[in-house]
């Protein structure tokens, strides 16, 4: 019987154009890592909407998923935005160039410069709040209870994840070790202190004593 790659754990990946051409867009530019840690995001968020009883529109969760980590390509490196920014502006252009409302735009946009910030993005619209859920639940682990043995098993399945603990620290490291500065204020110099030599994080009191004003 022939694997069905759009359905696990009773999440089904929508069958638009729109999704179709997110599927191929981000398999082509995207790493094996990257792809099959997005298409995990969306299955996993999915499931805490559903946990959550949350309304979301599965579309724009999908598109968030799979656009939330293109930033870390090589493409982006020297662009001086946090590395979501990035991911953020790819999704915005794809989805300008498709005629989406401009409110579909801007979920999936906040969505995705969001998702490695803490606790707000729980506070807004689903579509917001899936996008980080799913990464929490995909790289930290957050909620991992939440989801049944089976159903973790089955996603892990369609879009395994070898030795992703090590792959996706390097990934963010080489996505972000060219641009430091971006990581101020964020869980992203946490990577950075751990992995590039001489990396000195800024601290934001430092800042404001060494400021230009007198007091």
């Amino acid at each position: 019987m022939p694997i069905d790659w759009n359905t696990a754990a009773g999440v089904t990946i929508p069958d638009t154009k729109l999704a179709r051409e997110v599927t191929e867009l981000v398999r082509d530019v995207a790493t094996e890592l990257v792809y099959n840690h997005s298409r995990r995001v969306y299955f996993f968020g999915s499931l805490q909407g559903r946990n959550r009883d949350l309304s979301f529109d599965p579309e724009l969760l999908y598109i968030g998923a799979m656009f939330h980590d293109l930033g870390l390509s090589e493409k982006h490196r020297g662009s001086g935005n946090r590395f979501e920014v990035d991911s953020a502006n790819e999704a915005r252009s794809f989805l300008q160039s498709h005629g989406a409302p401009e409110d579909s735009i801007r979920r999936v946009w906040t969505g995705i410069a969001l998702h490695t910030t803490p606790v707000i993005p729980y506070l807004m619209e689903p579509e917001v709040a899936l996008v980080t859920a799913g990464v929490d639940f995909d790289v930290l682990g957050i909620g991992y209870h939440d989801v049944s043995d089976a159903d973790r098993a089955g996603i892990v399945a369609l879009h395994p994840r070898p030795d992703f603990k090590r792959r996706i620290l390097e990934a963010f490291t080489a996505g972000m070790a060219s641009k430091p500065d971006t990581a101020f204020g964020t869980m992203n110099a946490d990577v950075l202190e751990r992995f590039v030599p001489g990396y000195q994080r800024g601290n934001f009191v430092d800042i404001i004593e060494n400021s230009d004003w007198v007091q």
